[in-house]
């Protein structure tokens, strides 16, 4: 095409010519590569929630798709609830495998995501829907309204089958990820599944770090939680994984044995970058009741104060 350009338009008229040819060029580059998936595909610059790059946003989708459904066993028919929606890479293939008996909902901070994937994705499949929650973060959503230690997910209790949580509790100090997981234990059903990735700290991941072998160095110690920066904690945090676990058993999610380990921290062997833990809701617990009680009491004070 650029030599039918060169051959026939003059070189004073192509400027006008690049600009729909880029157009066409890249729309057929986008349907190559997703078929027709491709009109959810976003440009590079709204990108903000992983790699960077249509190749690379293509194969962490199809990584994740792979995870929710060969390891987690998700099903079409499932209700799924996904907090940190992004931007939609972990979201486009699923339109073609839930079911109009299961759904998807999609929380996030970002509003360019929630309004991106609103518009690409439940305009066509409205079982998939999405939130923007105005919940504080200092790294993303400094003007947040809502502390995310006290934060209510705006769903009923025992309302889903499987919850993910991709990159969110690498950027959410202690308090705020033990609140997020009373509040997935709060929502799953009992027997209900959540895979959640984190960068947990343990005698591996920190013989690494010490070796200089790590992608990232967790150096300040913030209690259980390490972070990289001291001026922006949120911008990248890793755990004790004993705290994890400690959390996890207090809200009576199971771990599915073994925890996949990431490559983050330079591990040979590895599933992800990020290490993934597995697990799912055993029988009800009244401390999960009583802390959701209490936040969404304290959600309404907040809430009555600000008007």
């Amino acid at each position: 095409m650029k030599n039918v350009i060169r051959t026939f338009v003059p070189k004073r008229l192509r400027p006008a010519f690049r600009r729909p040819y880029n157009y066409v060029r890249h729309k057929l580059y986008l349907t190559k590569l997703f078929g027709h998936y491709a009109s959810m595909i976003p440009p590079l610059e709204l990108m903000h929630d992983g790699p960077v790059g249509f190749e690379e946003f293509k194969t962490n989708g199809e990584e994740f798709f792979r995870y929710y459904t060969k390891l987690c066993d998700l099903k079409p028919y499932e209700r799924m609830l996904d907090v940190g929606s992004g931007i939609g890479r972990k979201t486009f293939l699923l339109t073609d495998y839930l079911n109009h008996e299961g759904s998807y909902e999609g929380l996030d901070i970002v509003k360019t995501g929630i309004d991106w994937c609103t518009e690409r994705i439940t305009r066509k499949y409205p079982h998939f829907t999405f939130q923007r929650i105005d919940v504080f973060n200092q790294h993303y959503n400094p003007n947040g309204r809502y502390k995310a230690s006290e934060y209510r997910f705006p769903f009923a209790d025992e309302s889903f089958d499987f919850a993910v949580l991709g990159s969110v509790f690498t950027h959410m100090l202690a308090e705020d990820v033990e609140h997020y997981l009373c509040e997935v234990a709060r929502v799953l059903k009992t027997g209900g599944r959540c895979l959640i990735s984190f960068f947990l700290l343990n005698e591996s991941s920190l013989t690494l770090m010490r070796a200089n072998n790590s992608t990232i160095n967790l150096n300040i110690n913030l209690g259980s939680c390490w972070v990289t920066d001291a001026s922006d904690p949120e911008a990248v945090t890793g755990y004790e994984e004993d705290f994890v676990r400690g959390v996890y058993d207090r809200y009576n999610l199971e771990i599915k044995k073994p925890i996949h380990y990431g490559a983050w921290c330079g591990r040979e062997k590895f599933l992800s970058y990020q290490d993934l833990i597995f697990a799912f809701k055993a029988s009800g617990n009244t401390r999960i009741r009583d802390e959701a009680k209490n936040g969404a009491k304290r959600q309404l004070e907040q809430g009555r104060s600000e008007r």
